[in-house]
């Protein structure tokens, strides 16, 4: 007979947040999954009747990690509604400040977030196994000294273009309030070229156009197995993902979403089931409350959307809101910008009728990362020190309503702002997580996480089992921004 068992996971450790992850086990494998969101923080509610400027000051405060994201979210929602154009420098300036966010963040949920897991006891006696841990182990890690210090530099471009980081009031409608100059901008190609050194020596251990120009599952292989598996922390990782086949582990729903990013990477919507590539329409997206601790029954597009506490709603069991496009689930982030935009190796790895897997999410950042990189530099040397930076601030006594997206390091991020008389009549956020970890909605369909947990091992004596926890982070939630 087929025992059944329950078992709640959380709150994760190294989550921007708290999570909860309920689990039905079936033959050591999960059967169905329930994320949680457990804590309300009712930004969208704050920011109600405010001068429509405030949303540059209060949004950013929803996350210090992706506080940029959340900023140029709410400036372009902002430009939107009031006309507002930028210059040329403006968007330059912008991209590098979000870009600089971005690749951080890539880099951090590497390092600290997700590779450490490898370097616990359960892995003893694998052949990978004393170089992870030499490299990964919590607080004694060699790739945390080395490499923390090289991100926490590379954030220095955000002194020069934003004034600080997190929570910088630079990013604008019309721009970005600081201009940089020809030494600042030499200053910005030090640092980024500093950044390049550090990834090429460490992380790739190779160029990263070598890595970015890896065209296919065969060539990722080839890749991997040119050099020592501990040659470089990136080949490390594909031999781990090949000896625990985390090729299979963690499928997704096979829908892949991106706004596009950068005028870098394309927007679309990709069907790994055989469907190809479609357009990405903001217009389609609705958000489900049926299992939200949210007042509410049908589910309704952002701007008719409603941000009302109901912490005691039968069937409920998380502060998330349920996204859909066209009703459909769909999964966001590295791997799905890359996929939308067409990167062979990032389809590959996705696969005919397959979706996102932990391996293909990992890699995804990866490759993103090298292609980050070197675009940085272009729009570097493309800034004119001398030319307008910012346009001059918007008429704010504005009656309208707009969309202000953005692809955030996690995946897609959206603000949706109606004003009346320069106020905030309505404010509603969709952010990656939002999408990522949503309950099930009124027809029962589960979010992107809770499919991507159904079939991964479960094994009797675990209190955590350890390829959920892979899973989940391979996601890298941000729990505060799920709930606003």
């Amino acid at each position: 007979m087929t025992v059944t068992s329950r078992l709640i996971v959380g709150p994760f450790n190294r989550v921007e947040g708290d999570l909860e992850v309920t689990l039905d086990i079936q033959d050591a494998v999960v059967a169905e999954a329930r994320v949680t969101a457990p804590l309300y923080r009712g930004f969208e509610r704050i920011l109600l009747a405010r001068p429509v400027s405030d949303a540059l000051v209060i949004a950013p405060r929803i996350c210090g990690i992706c506080s940029v994201s959340q900023s140029v979210a709410a400036a372009r929602a902002l430009a939107r509604v009031s006309g507002t154009d930028q210059p040329a420098n403006g968007r330059l300036a912008a991209d590098l400040i979000l870009a600089a966010e971005n690749a951080a963040d890539h880099l951090t949920h590497f390092v600290l977030f997700f590779m450490p897991d490898f370097a616990r006891s359960c892995y003893a006696g694998r052949g990978w196994f004393e170089a992870a841990r030499r490299r990964f182990a919590a607080d004694l890690g060699e790739a945390s000294r080395s490499l923390l210090p090289a991100r926490a530099r590379f954030l220095h471009l955000m002194g020069i273009l934003a004034g600080k980081w997190p929570h910088s009031l630079a990013l604008q409608p019309g721009g970005v309030t600081k201009a940089v100059d020809a030494a600042e901008r030499l200053r910005l190609l030090s640092i980024i070229g500093e950044f390049r050194e550090a990834l090429e020596t460490v992380v790739f251990a190779d160029r990263l156009e070598n890595f970015a120009a890896l065209d296919s599952l065969a060539a990722l292989a080839a890749w991997a197995d040119a050099r020592p598996m501990d040659h470089g922390d990136a080949r490390l990782f594909l031999h781990i993902g090949r000896d625990l086949g985390l090729d299979r582990l963690g499928r997704g729903p096979g829908l892949l979403a991106s706004s596009g990013s950068f005028g870098l990477f394309a927007a679309g919507l990709w069907n790994a089931d055989g469907g190809g590539l479609g357009p990405f329409d903001p217009a389609r997206i609705t958000e489900d409350v049926a299992c939200a601790w949210m007042a509410g029954d049908a589910p309704l597009p952002p701007f008719a959307g409603l941000t009302l506490p109901d912490a005691d709603k039968p069937g409920a069991y998380s502060w998330c809101k349920a996204p859909r496009l066209d009703g459909k689930v769909v999964e966001v982030g590295a791997l799905a910008r890359q996929v939308v935009d067409g990167h062979p190796l990032a389809r590959a790895l996705v696969g005919a009728g397959g979706g996102g897997s932990v391996l293909a999410r990992v890699v995804g950042r990866l490759l993103e990362l090298a292609r980050l990189i070197p675009a940085m530099e272009d729009w570097t040397r493309n800034l004119r020190p001398g030319e307008p930076f910012c346009l001059a601030p918007p008429d704010t006594a504005v009656t309208g309503a707009a969309i202000g997206m953005v692809e955030a390091a996690r995946g897609t991020l959206g603000h949706w702002l109606s004003a009346r008389d320069g106020r905030i009549a309505a404010y509603q956020i969709v952010a990656p997580t939002t999408w990522n970890f949503s309950p099930r909605d009124a027809a029962g369909r589960p979010g992107a996480l809770e499919q991507a947990l159904v079939g991964t091992p479960a094994l009797p004596g675990e209190a955590s089992p350890i390829a959920v926890q892979h899973v989940v982070r391979s996601f890298d939630p941000c729990m505060v921004c799920t709930v606003h």
